[in-house]
Protein backbone atom coordinates (compact mmCIF):
# COMPACT_ATOMS: atom_id res chain seq x y z
CA UNK A 1 0.00 0.00 0.00
CA UNK A 2 2.86 2.38 0.84
CA UNK A 3 4.57 1.75 -2.49
CA UNK A 4 1.37 2.26 -4.48
CA UNK A 5 0.58 5.44 -2.57
CA UNK A 6 4.07 6.84 -3.18
CA UNK A 7 3.92 5.99 -6.89
CA UNK A 8 0.45 7.52 -7.35
CA UNK A 9 1.29 10.69 -5.42
CA UNK A 10 4.60 11.12 -7.23
CA UNK A 11 2.98 10.49 -10.61
CA UNK A 12 0.15 12.93 -9.87
CA UNK A 13 2.55 15.62 -8.61
CA UNK A 14 4.83 15.15 -11.63
CA UNK A 15 1.89 15.32 -14.02
CA UNK A 16 0.62 18.53 -12.39
CA UNK A 17 4.10 20.09 -12.58
CA UNK A 18 4.47 19.16 -16.25
CA UNK A 19 1.01 20.48 -17.06
CA UNK A 20 1.77 23.69 -15.18
CA UNK A 21 5.12 24.05 -16.96
CA UNK A 22 3.42 23.40 -20.32
CA UNK A 23 0.77 26.01 -19.60
CA UNK A 24 3.50 28.40 -18.49
CA UNK A 25 5.40 27.81 -21.73
CA UNK A 26 2.22 28.45 -23.73
CA UNK A 27 1.53 31.69 -21.88
CA UNK A 28 5.20 32.63 -22.25
CA UNK A 29 4.96 32.08 -26.02
CA UNK A 30 2.05 34.49 -26.27
CA UNK A 31 3.64 37.07 -23.99
CA UNK A 32 6.99 36.86 -25.77
CA UNK A 33 5.16 37.39 -29.07
CA UNK A 34 3.48 40.55 -27.73
CA UNK A 35 6.76 41.84 -26.29
CA UNK A 36 8.72 41.19 -29.49
CA UNK A 37 5.96 42.66 -31.65
CA UNK A 38 5.79 45.73 -29.45
CA UNK A 39 9.55 46.19 -29.63
CA UNK A 40 9.45 45.67 -33.39
CA UNK A 41 6.72 48.26 -33.90
CA UNK A 42 8.25 50.78 -31.54
CA UNK A 43 11.65 50.47 -33.24
CA UNK A 44 10.15 51.00 -36.71
CA UNK A 45 8.08 54.00 -35.66
CA UNK A 46 11.06 55.64 -33.91
CA UNK A 47 13.22 55.13 -37.00
CA UNK A 48 10.73 56.81 -39.37
CA UNK A 49 11.21 60.47 -38.25
CA UNK A 50 14.96 60.00 -37.89
CA UNK A 51 15.34 58.58 -41.39
CA UNK A 52 13.01 61.15 -42.97
CA UNK A 53 14.95 63.98 -41.33
CA UNK A 54 18.25 62.49 -42.47
CA UNK A 55 17.00 62.16 -46.03
CA UNK A 56 15.78 65.76 -46.04
CA UNK A 57 19.17 67.03 -44.89
CA UNK A 58 20.94 65.08 -47.62
CA UNK A 59 18.55 66.66 -50.20
CA UNK A 60 18.55 63.80 -52.63
CA UNK A 61 22.17 62.77 -52.21
CA UNK A 62 22.77 59.04 -52.36
CA UNK A 63 22.83 57.38 -48.99
CA UNK A 64 26.10 55.43 -48.39
CA UNK A 65 25.43 51.68 -48.42
CA UNK A 66 27.09 49.29 -46.03
CA UNK A 67 28.60 46.12 -47.43
CA UNK A 68 28.17 44.08 -44.25
CA UNK A 69 31.92 43.57 -43.76
CA UNK A 70 32.32 45.95 -40.83
CA UNK A 71 32.59 44.47 -37.39
CA UNK A 72 29.65 46.13 -35.73
CA UNK A 73 28.44 42.96 -34.06
CA UNK A 74 25.41 40.87 -34.76
CA UNK A 75 22.18 42.82 -34.94
CA UNK A 76 19.12 41.56 -33.15
CA UNK A 77 16.82 43.62 -35.39
CA UNK A 78 17.51 44.45 -39.05
CA UNK A 79 15.79 47.03 -41.19
CA UNK A 80 15.48 48.33 -44.72
CA UNK A 81 14.39 51.76 -45.91
CA UNK A 82 12.48 51.58 -49.18
CA UNK A 83 10.79 54.09 -51.48
CA UNK A 84 7.32 53.74 -52.92
CA UNK A 85 8.78 51.92 -55.95
CA UNK A 86 10.14 49.20 -53.68
CA UNK A 87 13.81 50.07 -54.07
CA UNK A 88 16.06 49.70 -51.03
CA UNK A 89 17.43 53.13 -50.21
CA UNK A 90 19.62 51.87 -47.39
CA UNK A 91 19.64 49.10 -44.82
CA UNK A 92 21.29 47.93 -41.62
CA UNK A 93 24.56 46.08 -42.07
CA UNK A 94 23.02 42.62 -41.29
CA UNK A 95 19.96 43.14 -43.49
CA UNK A 96 19.93 41.33 -46.86
CA UNK A 97 20.74 43.34 -50.01
CA UNK A 98 17.55 42.20 -51.70
CA UNK A 99 14.39 43.86 -50.50
CA UNK A 100 12.12 42.02 -48.08
CA UNK A 101 9.32 40.07 -49.75
CA UNK A 102 6.61 41.95 -47.87
CA UNK A 103 4.13 44.54 -49.10
CA UNK A 104 4.75 48.25 -48.66
CA UNK A 105 1.94 49.00 -46.28
CA UNK A 106 1.67 49.51 -42.57
CA UNK A 107 1.38 46.42 -40.36
CA UNK A 108 2.89 43.13 -39.32
CA UNK A 109 3.89 40.42 -41.79
CA UNK A 110 5.57 37.07 -41.35
CA UNK A 111 7.48 34.71 -43.62
CA UNK A 112 9.52 31.58 -42.94
CA UNK A 113 12.48 33.43 -41.39
CA UNK A 114 11.32 36.83 -40.11
CA UNK A 115 8.58 38.78 -38.43
CA UNK A 116 8.23 42.22 -40.02
CA UNK A 117 6.68 45.57 -39.20
CA UNK A 118 6.31 48.20 -41.88
CA UNK A 119 5.99 51.86 -40.84
CA UNK A 120 5.36 54.40 -43.65
CA UNK A 121 6.53 58.01 -43.50
CA UNK A 122 3.96 60.80 -44.04
CA UNK A 123 2.96 60.85 -47.66
CA UNK A 124 3.65 57.10 -48.08
CA UNK A 125 6.83 57.79 -50.09
CA UNK A 126 9.27 56.23 -47.60
CA UNK A 127 8.78 52.95 -45.83
CA UNK A 128 10.80 51.59 -42.90
CA UNK A 129 10.63 47.81 -42.60
CA UNK A 130 12.11 46.31 -39.40
CA UNK A 131 12.58 42.54 -39.22
CA UNK A 132 13.04 40.23 -36.23
CA UNK A 133 14.42 36.73 -36.94
CA UNK A 134 11.99 34.03 -35.83
CA UNK A 135 14.89 31.95 -34.52
CA UNK A 136 15.48 34.65 -31.90
CA UNK A 137 11.96 34.19 -30.66
CA UNK A 138 12.32 30.40 -30.73
CA UNK A 139 15.58 30.62 -28.78
CA UNK A 140 13.97 32.82 -26.13
CA UNK A 141 10.99 30.46 -25.88
CA UNK A 142 13.23 27.36 -25.60
CA UNK A 143 15.39 28.95 -22.90
CA UNK A 144 12.34 30.12 -20.99
CA UNK A 145 10.73 26.68 -21.26
CA UNK A 146 13.92 25.01 -20.03
CA UNK A 147 13.88 27.35 -17.06
CA UNK A 148 10.42 25.94 -16.28
CA UNK A 149 11.04 22.25 -17.03
CA UNK A 150 14.56 21.73 -15.64
CA UNK A 151 13.53 22.41 -12.01
CA UNK A 152 10.84 19.75 -12.44
CA UNK A 153 13.54 17.15 -13.16
CA UNK A 154 15.22 18.11 -9.91
CA UNK A 155 11.97 18.25 -7.97
CA UNK A 156 10.87 14.75 -9.03
CA UNK A 157 13.52 12.80 -6.99
CA UNK A 158 13.24 15.29 -4.13
CA UNK A 159 9.46 14.91 -4.11
CA UNK A 160 9.77 11.10 -4.19
CA UNK A 161 11.96 11.24 -1.08
CA UNK A 162 9.69 13.70 0.70
CA UNK A 163 6.53 11.82 -0.24
CA UNK A 164 8.15 8.54 0.89
CA UNK A 165 9.07 10.02 4.27
CA UNK A 166 5.67 11.64 4.76
CA UNK A 167 3.75 8.51 3.71
CA UNK A 168 5.91 6.22 5.87
CA UNK A 169 5.50 8.49 8.88
CA UNK A 170 1.77 8.86 8.30
CA UNK A 171 1.18 5.13 7.79
CA UNK A 172 3.49 4.03 10.62
CA UNK A 173 0.53 3.59 13.04
CA UNK A 174 -1.19 1.38 10.46
CA UNK A 175 1.93 -0.78 10.20
CA UNK A 176 2.20 -0.95 14.01
CA UNK A 177 -1.42 -2.05 14.22
CA UNK A 178 -0.83 -4.67 11.52
CA UNK A 179 2.19 -6.09 13.34
CA UNK A 180 0.32 -6.14 16.66
CA UNK A 181 -2.58 -8.06 15.10
CA UNK A 182 -0.20 -10.37 13.22
CA UNK A 183 1.43 -11.44 16.49
CA UNK A 184 -1.84 -12.70 17.89
CA UNK A 185 -2.42 -16.44 18.00
CA UNK A 186 -3.98 -19.02 20.29
CA UNK A 187 -1.44 -18.24 23.01
CA UNK A 188 -0.93 -14.52 22.68
CA UNK A 189 -4.18 -12.79 23.49
CA UNK A 190 -2.74 -9.60 24.96
CA UNK A 191 -4.77 -6.51 24.01
CA UNK A 192 -3.61 -4.42 21.08
CA UNK A 193 -2.31 -1.03 22.35
CA UNK A 194 -4.67 1.69 21.15
CA UNK A 195 -3.71 4.81 23.10
CA UNK A 196 -0.92 5.75 20.67
CA UNK A 197 -3.00 5.14 17.53
CA UNK A 198 -4.64 7.93 15.51
CA UNK A 199 -8.31 8.60 16.10
CA UNK A 200 -9.28 6.85 12.83
CA UNK A 201 -7.61 3.56 13.86
CA UNK A 202 -8.79 3.35 17.46
CA UNK A 203 -12.19 1.77 16.61
CA UNK A 204 -10.32 -1.03 14.79
CA UNK A 205 -8.07 -1.64 17.79
CA UNK A 206 -11.06 -1.66 20.15
CA UNK A 207 -12.91 -4.15 17.93
CA UNK A 208 -9.84 -6.41 17.77
CA UNK A 209 -9.44 -6.23 21.55
CA UNK A 210 -13.07 -7.18 22.08
CA UNK A 211 -12.62 -10.13 19.73
CA UNK A 212 -9.44 -11.17 21.54
CA UNK A 213 -11.25 -10.96 24.84
CA UNK A 214 -14.02 -13.24 23.59
CA UNK A 215 -11.48 -15.68 22.15
CA UNK A 216 -9.55 -15.70 25.42
CA UNK A 217 -12.75 -16.47 27.30
CA UNK A 218 -13.53 -19.30 24.87
CA UNK A 219 -10.02 -20.74 25.21
CA UNK A 220 -10.16 -20.49 29.00
CA UNK A 221 -13.51 -22.27 29.04
CA UNK A 222 -12.16 -24.98 26.74
CA UNK A 223 -9.04 -25.46 28.84
CA UNK A 224 -11.10 -25.60 32.00
CA UNK A 225 -13.40 -28.18 30.42
CA UNK A 226 -10.39 -30.23 29.34
CA UNK A 227 -8.86 -30.09 32.80
CA UNK A 228 -12.14 -31.06 34.43
CA UNK A 229 -12.63 -33.87 31.92
CA UNK A 230 -9.14 -35.15 32.63
CA UNK A 231 -9.86 -35.23 36.32
CA UNK A 232 -13.25 -36.89 35.84
CA UNK A 233 -11.76 -39.54 33.55
CA UNK A 234 -8.70 -40.27 35.65
CA UNK A 235 -10.67 -40.82 38.83
CA UNK A 236 -12.93 -43.70 37.67
CA UNK A 237 -10.10 -45.34 35.73
CA UNK A 238 -7.83 -45.14 38.79
CA UNK A 239 -10.63 -46.53 40.97
CA UNK A 240 -11.29 -49.40 38.56
CA UNK A 241 -7.57 -50.16 38.37
CA UNK A 242 -7.26 -50.20 42.17
CA UNK A 243 -10.26 -52.54 42.51
CA UNK A 244 -8.82 -54.82 39.85
CA UNK A 245 -5.45 -54.97 41.61
CA UNK A 246 -7.21 -55.84 44.89
CA UNK A 247 -9.18 -58.51 43.05
CA UNK A 248 -5.97 -59.97 41.64
CA UNK A 249 -4.59 -60.29 45.16
CA UNK A 250 -7.68 -62.21 46.27
CA UNK A 251 -8.07 -64.56 43.27
CA UNK A 252 -6.24 -67.70 42.19
CA UNK A 253 -6.27 -69.74 39.00
CA UNK A 254 -7.96 -68.68 35.75
CA UNK A 255 -9.88 -65.86 37.43
CA UNK A 256 -6.64 -64.23 38.51
CA UNK A 257 -5.23 -64.37 34.98
CA UNK A 258 -8.35 -62.73 33.58
CA UNK A 259 -8.13 -60.04 36.23
CA UNK A 260 -4.50 -59.42 35.29
CA UNK A 261 -5.56 -58.98 31.67
CA UNK A 262 -8.14 -56.44 32.84
CA UNK A 263 -5.38 -54.64 34.75
CA UNK A 264 -3.23 -54.44 31.60
CA UNK A 265 -6.19 -53.12 29.64
CA UNK A 266 -6.96 -50.49 32.29
CA UNK A 267 -3.34 -49.35 32.38
CA UNK A 268 -3.37 -49.04 28.57
CA UNK A 269 -6.68 -47.17 28.76
CA UNK A 270 -5.27 -44.81 31.38
CA UNK A 271 -2.23 -44.12 29.19
CA UNK A 272 -4.34 -43.60 26.06
CA UNK A 273 -6.76 -41.36 27.94
CA UNK A 274 -3.88 -39.28 29.23
CA UNK A 275 -2.53 -38.85 25.68
CA UNK A 276 -5.93 -37.95 24.27
CA UNK A 277 -6.42 -35.35 26.97
CA UNK A 278 -2.98 -33.93 26.21
CA UNK A 279 -3.87 -33.85 22.53
CA UNK A 280 -7.13 -32.06 23.33
CA UNK A 281 -5.20 -29.48 25.35
CA UNK A 282 -2.76 -29.05 22.49
CA UNK A 283 -5.63 -28.52 20.06
CA UNK A 284 -7.07 -25.97 22.49
CA UNK A 285 -3.93 -23.86 21.96
CA UNK A 286 -2.18 -23.88 25.32
CA UNK A 287 1.28 -23.51 23.74
CA UNK A 288 1.57 -19.73 23.79
CA UNK A 289 2.46 -17.56 26.76
CA UNK A 290 2.34 -13.88 27.62
CA UNK A 291 4.90 -13.84 30.45
CA UNK A 292 8.60 -14.61 30.42
CA UNK A 293 9.39 -17.90 32.20
CA UNK A 294 12.50 -19.98 32.87
CA UNK A 295 12.00 -23.26 31.01
CA UNK A 296 15.39 -24.61 32.15
CA UNK A 297 13.87 -25.04 35.61
CA UNK A 298 10.93 -26.93 34.08
CA UNK A 299 13.38 -29.17 32.21
CA UNK A 300 15.22 -30.05 35.42
CA UNK A 301 11.94 -30.76 37.26
CA UNK A 302 10.63 -33.06 34.51
CA UNK A 303 13.89 -35.01 34.33
CA UNK A 304 13.95 -35.38 38.15
CA UNK A 305 10.33 -36.57 38.11
CA UNK A 306 11.14 -39.17 35.43
CA UNK A 307 14.12 -40.45 37.40
CA UNK A 308 11.81 -41.15 40.32
CA UNK A 309 9.31 -43.00 38.13
CA UNK A 310 11.57 -45.27 36.03
CA UNK A 311 13.23 -48.45 37.29
CA UNK A 312 16.68 -47.36 36.07
CA UNK A 313 17.04 -43.66 36.82
CA UNK A 314 20.72 -43.70 35.85
CA UNK A 315 19.68 -43.97 32.20
CA UNK A 316 18.45 -40.38 32.24
CA UNK A 317 21.36 -37.94 32.02
CA UNK A 318 20.91 -34.17 31.91
CA UNK A 319 23.76 -32.13 30.40
CA UNK A 320 23.53 -28.36 30.83
CA UNK A 321 26.13 -26.34 28.96
CA UNK A 322 27.79 -23.52 30.86
CA UNK A 323 25.87 -20.30 30.37
CA UNK A 324 22.92 -22.04 28.67
CA UNK A 325 19.50 -20.58 29.47
CA UNK A 326 15.96 -21.09 28.26
CA UNK A 327 13.83 -18.04 28.92
CA UNK A 328 11.01 -16.51 26.94
CA UNK A 329 7.27 -15.97 26.67
CA UNK A 330 6.20 -19.60 26.78
CA UNK A 331 3.76 -21.84 28.58
CA UNK A 332 5.44 -23.93 31.30
CA UNK A 333 2.58 -26.45 31.19
CA UNK A 334 2.91 -26.95 27.42
CA UNK A 335 6.69 -27.33 27.64
CA UNK A 336 6.33 -29.91 30.42
CA UNK A 337 3.90 -31.94 28.26
CA UNK A 338 6.34 -31.78 25.33
CA UNK A 339 9.25 -32.98 27.49
CA UNK A 340 7.25 -35.79 29.10
CA UNK A 341 6.22 -37.15 25.71
CA UNK A 342 9.68 -36.90 24.17
CA UNK A 343 11.52 -38.38 27.18
CA UNK A 344 8.88 -41.10 27.55
CA UNK A 345 9.37 -42.06 23.89
CA UNK A 346 13.15 -42.14 24.37
CA UNK A 347 12.86 -44.35 27.46
CA UNK A 348 10.26 -46.75 26.00
CA UNK A 349 11.55 -47.09 22.45
CA UNK A 350 15.29 -46.64 22.98
CA UNK A 351 17.69 -49.48 23.71
CA UNK A 352 17.32 -50.41 27.33
CA UNK A 353 21.05 -50.76 27.90
CA UNK A 354 21.89 -47.31 26.53
CA UNK A 355 21.35 -43.97 28.29
CA UNK A 356 18.96 -41.21 27.32
CA UNK A 357 20.90 -37.93 27.11
CA UNK A 358 19.10 -34.60 27.46
CA UNK A 359 21.27 -31.63 26.42
CA UNK A 360 20.56 -27.96 27.14
CA UNK A 361 22.90 -25.90 24.98
CA UNK A 362 23.56 -22.22 24.45
CA UNK A 363 21.35 -20.48 21.92
CA UNK A 364 18.14 -22.07 23.25
CA UNK A 365 18.74 -25.58 21.88
CA UNK A 366 17.43 -28.73 23.60
CA UNK A 367 18.52 -32.16 22.30
CA UNK A 368 17.17 -35.52 23.43
CA UNK A 369 19.24 -38.50 22.22
CA UNK A 370 18.67 -42.21 22.75
CA UNK A 371 20.08 -45.39 21.32
CA UNK A 372 17.95 -47.03 18.62
CA UNK A 373 18.23 -48.83 15.32
CA UNK A 374 18.54 -46.66 12.25
CA UNK A 375 15.11 -45.59 10.93
CA UNK A 376 14.31 -45.28 7.25
CA UNK A 377 12.74 -42.19 5.70
CA UNK A 378 9.34 -43.92 5.53
CA UNK A 379 9.53 -44.90 9.21
CA UNK A 380 10.50 -41.34 10.13
CA UNK A 381 7.45 -40.03 8.27
CA UNK A 382 5.20 -42.66 9.91
CA UNK A 383 6.14 -41.91 13.52
CA UNK A 384 5.41 -38.21 13.03
CA UNK A 385 1.83 -38.96 11.99
CA UNK A 386 -0.97 -39.10 14.53
CA UNK A 387 -1.29 -42.65 15.92
CA UNK A 388 1.72 -43.60 13.81
CA UNK A 389 4.03 -46.25 15.29
CA UNK A 390 7.25 -47.68 13.98
CA UNK A 391 8.49 -51.26 14.18
CA UNK A 392 8.42 -51.54 17.98
CA UNK A 393 6.82 -53.84 20.51
CA UNK A 394 6.91 -51.27 23.31
CA UNK A 395 3.52 -50.05 24.57
CA UNK A 396 2.25 -46.73 23.32
CA UNK A 397 -0.47 -44.91 21.41
CA UNK A 398 1.55 -43.22 18.68
CA UNK A 399 0.49 -39.76 19.85
CA UNK A 400 3.60 -38.55 21.67
CA UNK A 401 5.39 -36.91 18.74
CA UNK A 402 2.15 -35.49 17.35
CA UNK A 403 1.31 -33.82 20.67
CA UNK A 404 4.84 -32.47 21.05
CA UNK A 405 4.95 -31.13 17.48
CA UNK A 406 1.55 -29.47 17.80
CA UNK A 407 2.51 -27.67 21.01
CA UNK A 408 5.91 -26.65 19.65
CA UNK A 409 4.23 -25.08 16.62
CA UNK A 410 2.12 -22.96 18.95
CA UNK A 411 5.27 -21.99 20.87
CA UNK A 412 7.08 -21.05 17.61
CA UNK A 413 9.84 -23.51 18.46
CA UNK A 414 11.80 -25.32 15.77
CA UNK A 415 11.30 -29.10 15.83
CA UNK A 416 13.63 -31.56 14.12
CA UNK A 417 13.75 -35.37 14.22
CA UNK A 418 17.00 -37.10 13.23
CA UNK A 419 18.03 -40.69 12.65
CA UNK A 420 20.91 -41.34 12.96
CA UNK A 421 21.64 -39.01 15.85
CA UNK A 422 24.25 -36.30 15.44
CA UNK A 423 27.76 -37.74 15.51
CA UNK A 424 26.51 -41.35 15.52
CA UNK A 425 25.86 -44.10 13.04
CA UNK A 426 22.53 -44.99 14.62
CA UNK A 427 20.29 -43.70 17.35
CA UNK A 428 17.39 -41.27 17.45
CA UNK A 429 17.52 -37.56 18.21
CA UNK A 430 14.97 -34.80 18.71
CA UNK A 431 16.15 -31.17 18.47
CA UNK A 432 14.19 -28.20 19.82
CA UNK A 433 15.33 -24.71 18.83
CA UNK A 434 13.95 -21.87 20.93
CA UNK A 435 14.63 -18.81 18.79
CA UNK A 436 13.16 -16.43 21.35
CA UNK A 437 15.49 -17.78 24.01
CA UNK A 438 18.41 -17.61 21.58
CA UNK A 439 17.75 -13.92 20.99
Amino acid sequence: MTRRLILWLTGAATAFWLIAAGLGASVMHDEFGEIFDGSLQETAERLVPLIVDDLDRRQGQAYPQRDGTDDAGEEYLVYQVRNDAGDVLFRSHDAPAEHFEVPLKRGFFTNDAYRFFTAPAPGDKIFVQVADALENRSEALVEGSLALFLPVLLLIPVSVLLIWRIVRKTLAPVDDLRQAIEEKDGGNMAPVPSTTLPRELRPIARSVNRLLSRLQSAFDAEREFTANSAHELRTPIAGALAQTQMLIAELDGPGKRRAQQIEVSLISLRHTTEKLLQLARAEAGIGGGTQSVDLARVLELVVTDFKRAVTRPERLRLHREAGASLKGNYSEDAFAIVLRNLIENAVLHGRGEEPVDIHLQQGGVVRIVNGATLLSADEMATIRQRFGRGSTVAPGSGLGLSIAERLLQQMNVGFEVLSPATGRGDGFEVVLRFTEAAA
